[in-house]
């Protein structure tokens, strides 16, 4: 490439003081993916310092946009969750305000309460300058479909801010059924080796087929993970879309109303794939730190972004120089572009320039 890239990474992943105490107080599991623990990954989840730009350094990733641990505030009671989410934006606020050249956010979000979430995106976005919202799926037994996540829903179009899903562990009664009995490999069947993606893709699903997108046309969502499963299956289960009422061909909804990125799996059939459904100018780049940093048991290759791996894996891609361009940084510019005019916080931020594309956001 004639000049470097610069890499956002969009599913950067942190635990904030706030977060981790509210944890305590609920009985969250104490597991290091929550921040607990003194294992490489809880420590570098509460690290926002000196040690996380070294291994953004390392990793080749000039921006990381952070965002709280699956799943965020979502499992706290309500009255908690709307306290926590906001003390929780205030720290994340906070340590982009350290280095706005190499942080910005995702806002935390309680969907316990329809109008605080509404709200607080609003505050988010105007008052401190995110750029958008991290969601985590269900919240209890409500998915992401349900008619009380509407009002959060019409404030992210309203605002023209994205916002991005992760996914969290299944419900119970799907634990059991489908990934006990197998012995110890069973708990991360359910979560990061597969389970997860189907749980958060059907809900992709349930989102388009239930009219999410038919009433909030303009809402932009983010899939991580190379769009949670269901993106492979698009030439097939769109041959139901008639049967689900639908508006506008499936395939439809995942190019008009979603983004994807790949999570740290640098496997380049997921890449290519992806280019082919998607088009190069609906993806976007992320590592998923730290949970693919510095991890390569029995030599796998593919889920480890550390000593250079999450910029070679894009530098090396099959694509022109405009393409990883695009992938890298300037399609998470005009996807926020319209945040940047709402705070006066990202206004006045000293950031490096955005490239050189004019073109305007391709909502």
């Amino acid at each position: 490439m004639p000049d470097r890239l610069r890499i956002i990474g969009v599913e950067e992943t942190v635990v904030v003081p706030a977060v981790l105490e509210a944890y305590q107080r609920a009985g969250s599991p104490r597991i290091p993916a929550r921040g607990f623990g003194d294992s490489p990954i809880a420590r570098n989840l509460r690290e926002v310092g000196e040690q996380r730009l070294a291994h953004m350094d390392d990793q080749g990733i000039d921006v990381a946009v952070l965002s709280l641990s699956s799943p965020g505030v979502q499992d706290l009671p309500e009255a908690d969750a709307i306290t926590v989410a906001r003390e929780a934006n205030d720290q994340l606020a906070e340590i982009v305000a350290s280095r706005p050249d190499r942080f910005q956010a995702f806002a935390a979000i309680p969907t316990q309460s329809p109008a605080a979430a509404a709200a607080e995106l609003e505050r988010a976005v105007r008052e401190l300058g995110f750029p958008g919202a991290m969601l985590y799926g269900r919240t209890g037994d409500k998915l992401a479909d349900h008619p009380d996540n509407d009002e959060v829903y019409a404030t992210a179009q309203r605002l023209g801010v994205p916002l991005h899903f992760h996914p969290q562990m299944p419900v119970q009664p799907v634990i059991d059924a489908y990934y006990s009995g197998i012995g110890p490999i069973g708990t991360p069947l359910a979560g990061a080796a597969i389970g997860w993606y189907y749980d958060l893709g059907v809900q992709y699903l349930r989102m388009i087929f239930s009219g999410v997108f038919d009433r909030f046309p303009d809402l932009q969502v983010i899939a991580g993970h190379w769009g949670e499963v269901v993106l492979f299956y698009l030439d097939h289960t769109g041959f139901f879309a008639q049967a689900g009422g639908l508006q506008r061909p499936l395939a439809d909804y995942f190019t008009q109303n979603f983004w994807v990125a790949g999570s740290g799996t640098n496997s380049p059939r997921y890449l290519r794939w992806t280019a082919e459904v998607m088009g190069t100018d609906r993806m976007l780049y992320s590592t998923d730190y730290p949970f693919t940093y510095g991890s390569r048991p029995g030599g796998f290759p593919y889920v480890d972004t550390s000593k250079g791996a999450a910029r070679s894996f894009l530098e090396d891609a099959p694509f022109t120089d405009e393409q990883k361009a695009d992938i890298a940084h300037r399609n998470w510019e005009r996807l926020t572009a319209r945040a940047e005019t709402l705070s006066p916080v990202r206004a006045t931020r000293e950031c490096p320039p955005h490239g050189d594309d004019s073109r305007p956001p391709n909502l």
